[in-house]
């Protein structure tokens, strides 16, 4: 089902779409490096306070909404007439992709909230091997997106 009204705007929804995920990856970078400088001073620590705000205002201000943003123009370029081919395989691994980005997404959110209470969901090297989970899911999305391999 596609809506031929969005054609027109196609270029914008995709700008939008674009900038949207910049910010959301962005983020995504970003949180578990404060979680790993976060694992490194202890609870009692005025700098973990500090922490607490930094991953907070990020993930609220910066995170949640730009991961909407990107989900809600993402379909609507999937609605617009001759974006996506059904019938190739590509936006299969791309969508996939998408949801495990979300769900990495949400699993941030729960440790931030087990940060917030002073509790270390994970250990330095756990988080310092997840922070390379955004850079891969990124990689696998651009070349499903741009090279379309099968």
């Amino acid at each position: 089902m596609t809506m031929d009204f969005l054609a027109p705007a196609y270029v914008w929804i995709k700008s939008l779409h674009l900038i949207s995920v910049i910010a959301w990856m962005a983020g995504l970078f970003y949180l578990p490096r404060l979680f790993i400088y976060h694992m490194q001073v202890a609870p009692e620590d005025v700098r973990s306070q500090t922490f607490k705000v930094m991953e907070r205002r990020l993930l609220k201000a910066i995170m949640n909404p730009a991961m909407i943003a990107t989900w809600a123009f993402g379909l609507l370029l999937v609605l617009t007439p001759g974006v996506v081919d059904w019938t190739a395989g590509w936006w299969h691994l791309k969508f996939a992709s998408v949801l495990v980005m979300t769900w990495f997404h949400m699993d941030l959110g729960r440790a931030r909230r087990a940060f917030e209470r002073d509790e270390r969901p994970r250990t330095e090297r756990g988080w310092r091997m997840l922070n390379e989970v955004p850079t891969v899911l990124m990689i696998l999305i651009v070349f499903m997106v741009i090279a379309k391999p099968f």
